[in-house]
């Protein structure tokens, strides 16, 4: 069976060419021999012969190219007279009042949906930026089930940043610090790429040259906002520049958090986040770490501090003062 050739209107497949060039120089075509390339009979290239239908004549090529060009100009003379036609038809919408219609500047926020659109948005902000990354990477159950893909698209994509010319900064939980896949990928960096980390850490937040925001719009990542309203960028980035200055170098120099007293900086954490009255789950979320090490970290705690309830630990927290000792600065 011959194979028929699919391709745009008035375009000569490969095939097709091959086919009218034998024509031309035999002067006819059987016509079964034109079946896999039937754009040469649709498109006026050949024609069955008056005394035998069984075969097709060539069509001469200065005839078939001021045909398709005139066919061309024809398309064109249809388009612009929509476009005459579009004008006139919302011109006068133009001038109606439209104080109960959307914003003109509604585009200064816009809702991605799927991870997909998600990526390649972030993606084509990324190619156009070229100052400066500003990002916080909480731990969830998203980032720590990306694929190996996933994860290579993003490395490329911040290598591009830091090769021409911009600078990366990125917060993180201090559960992160341990974490080998995190250290990992800032050394394949190669430019001005810093990470610091802090106890807790807000949503997922990307800022580029200060002039576009993504965050999360639901629970499950399948929902973003693309935001270039100046103000709620401005307010991204004032809020990132002062966790910034709080959190502790991981990386491209790491900082060590002090023990004091035998009570670790996360035992700390998660003594302030237990005497306000969190959960087990809720300190888990919160502090980037599964509810298991929450509870040993809680075993530790009560042992150093001689506790032998949940109860009791609180009153001896708030005793101890070991809340009231201010972080060293980084």
């Amino acid at each position: 069976m011959n194979e028929t050739h699919q391709h745009e209107d008035e375009e000569l497949c490969e095939p097709a060419l091959v086919l009218y060039r034998q024509a031309l120089r035999d002067g006819r075509l059987r016509a079964e021999d034109a079946a896999p390339a039937p754009c040469l009979v649709d498109l006026g290239f050949l024609h069955p012969t008056v005394d035998d239908l069984d075969w097709l004549e060539p069509v001469a090529p200065a005839v078939a190219l001021h045909r398709l060009l005139r066919a061309s100009e024809d398309r064109i003379a249809h388009e612009r007279r929509r476009e005459h036609l579009l004008v006139d038809m919302f011109e006068p919408l133009m001038r109606v009042d439209g104080r109960r219609t959307a914003a003109s500047d509604n585009s200064a926020i816009t809702v991605l949906h799927g991870t997909e659109r998600i990526n390649q948005a972030i993606t084509e902000a990324m190619t156009e930026a070229s100052q400066e990354m500003l990002c916080i990477q909480p731990t969830t159950h998203y980032n720590e089930g990306r694929t190996a893909t996933a994860q290579a698209l993003a490395l490329a994509r911040d290598q591009a940043l830091l090769d021409r010319g911009g600078r990366i900064r990125a917060l993180y939980q201090h559960t992160q610090r341990y974490r080998p896949l995190v250290t990992a990928r800032y050394e394949q960096l190669k430019g001005d790429a810093e990470a610091r980390t802090l106890d807790e850490v807000t949503d997922r937040l990307i800022v580029l040259d200060r002039t576009v925001a993504f965050i999360p719009a639901n629970k499950d990542r399948t929902l973003a906002l693309e935001i270039r309203q100046t103000a709620l960028v401005d307010y991204f980035t004032t809020t990132f520049d002062r966790l910034w200055r709080l959190a502790t170098p991981m990386y491209p120099q790491a900082v060590q958090q002090p023990t004091l007293n035998g009570i670790s900086p996360r035992q700390r954490a998660i003594a302030s986040l237990l005497i306000e009255g969190h959960t087990d789950a809720s300190m888990a979320d919160r502090l980037g770490m599964n509810i298991r090490t929450v509870r040993v970290h809680i075993a530790k705690l009560a042992a150093t501090l001689g506790s032998e309830s949940r109860a009791q630990l609180g009153y001896l927290i708030g005793q101890s003062g070991i809340l009231d000792r201010a972080h060293p600065e980084s």
